[in-house]
């Protein structure tokens, strides 16, 4: 499997991504305790975080400031600005039943484990997973993996963004959530491909 080039990849369609309504933005505790019980039913879940990026020499990072989890049906985006969501975050991400699958995983991991104690645990690292099945040299991350199992472009446009403020912006919480869902979708994809060549 080819991975496509920068340029190969700007002439791709948009990926379509998860609809808008189907998009859940949740900073209270009775809708973050409702997300955990509906996402609580899968056995595997897509998932990422975002943090407001460094922009002078010697910053670290205050993030992540948004944490993504998605099923195929409903992606929910939690603020970390509110911490009486944290728990319910903590009971899916820690939940060694449930896999949680996504690129740059281990940079998620410290974070969450140094900034609010969550253990992440039952994770899939896609972007080595993709790099072996493809046969690639370097790993591949999630714009790369869209385009090279859908040729799909995924909009890249609110990654800089100030993911610190509040509320969101319309087109942040699109991106977001697509992180999360294209990461499920790709490793759905990549699964039924690996079963098919053991056929």
């Amino acid at each position: 499997m080819d991975r496509p080039t920068k340029e190969q990849i700007r002439l791709m369609p948009l990926f379509t991504g998860i609809h808008p309504d189907n998009i859940k933005v949740v900073t209270q505790k009775k809708e973050a305790d409702a997300a955990a019980a509906e996402l609580s039913k899968y056995s595997c879940l897509g998932f990422d975080t975002e943090s407001k990026p460094c922009v002078n020499k010697g910053e670290s990072s205050t993030g992540p400031h948004l944490i993504q989890i998605s099923s195929l049906e409903k992606a929910y985006l939690f603020p970390t600005k509110f911490p009486e969501t944290i728990d319910a975050i903590n009971q899916i991400l820690s939940d060694p039943n449930i896999k949680k699958v996504g690129f740059g995983l281990t940079n998620d991991r410290k974070i969450l484990k140094a900034k609010f104690g969550i253990r992440l645990e039952n994770t899939e690292e896609l972007s080595t997973k993709v790099k072996r099945f493809a046969g690639v040299k370097e790993n591949v991350g999630a714009r790369a993996a869209v385009a090279m199992f859908f040729q799909q472009r995924l909009s890249k446009g609110a990654q800089t963004s100030n993911w610190a403020k509040f509320p969101l912006q319309e087109h942040q919480i699109k991106y977001a959530a697509d992180d999360a869902y294209a990461a499920l979708l790709i490793a759905q994809e990549l699964d039924k491909r690996i079963n098919e060549e053991l056929k």
